[in-house]
Formats: structure tokens, sequence, C-alpha cells
């Protein structure tokens, strides 16, 4: 399978532990909602639903990480996860973790890594 990149977002859009770029991955009936963010200095991304059920995490568009800014939250339960690796820490997500993405950051921008035929 080939592989191509999709720009997301300029790589200053993306502050340390703040505000995500929220994009949709696939299209059409594949069309998933999806983040990324900024965290220990790399862009991580996300499919935009919670482990325990299928809700979007971010309680305003692109508000991901909790009040500390070292977690990302659900919203919709409090669940944490680590934004490093997406793992389930705690709350409802009951050991399920987020949906990682491949990211690639280059020349000041940052894009998804995609699978084609």
């Amino acid at each position: 399978m080939a592989e191509s990149k999709r720009l997301i977002c300029a790589s200053a859009e993306l502050a340390e532990g703040g505000r995500g770029v929220r994009f949709e991955t696939g299209s059409g009936a594949d069309a998933a909602p999806a983040f990324v963010v900024r965290f220990r200095g790399e862009a991580r991304a996300y499919l935009n639903r919670c482990g325990h059920t299928p809700m979007e995490l971010d309680w305003k568009p692109g508000e991901f990480f909790d009040v500390s800014g070292l977690y990302l939250i659900c919203a919709t339960h409090g669940a944490l996860f680590d934004p490093a690796t997406g793992a389930c820490l705690g709350g409802r997500c009951n050991g399920r973790g987020l949906d990682a993405l491949r990211m690639v950051e280059e020349n000041g921008e940052v894009f998804l890594i995609q699978e084609g035929d």
C-alpha cells in the first residue's frame, strides 16, 4: 500500500498542552472526526471518540486537555487519557484508550499519514 500525506495545520497552531485542531479522516461513510494536539513537543493525533462510548472528547471545539494541560479528558464522562499514547488513565474508559493516527511534522506543517491503494 502506498502512503500519502495530507496537510492538517501549521505547526504554530499547536501550543504545548493547549488547543487542538479538529479534522476529518477518510471520506463518505468512512469519515470520522479526529484531532491533533501538541504534547511533549510532538504533534499527537487521535480519532475524536472516547474509549468508553463513541462520544467526541472536546468540551468546546478544539479543547481536549484538562485544566492542567497534562491529560486529555472526555467532556462527557470525565475519562482521562495519556496524550503521548492515548492510553486510558482512569474513569469510565475502563482501560480502552484512544485510536492513534500517524502524523508527521515537516517544515512548519503537520500532516496526517494516510494509507492508500
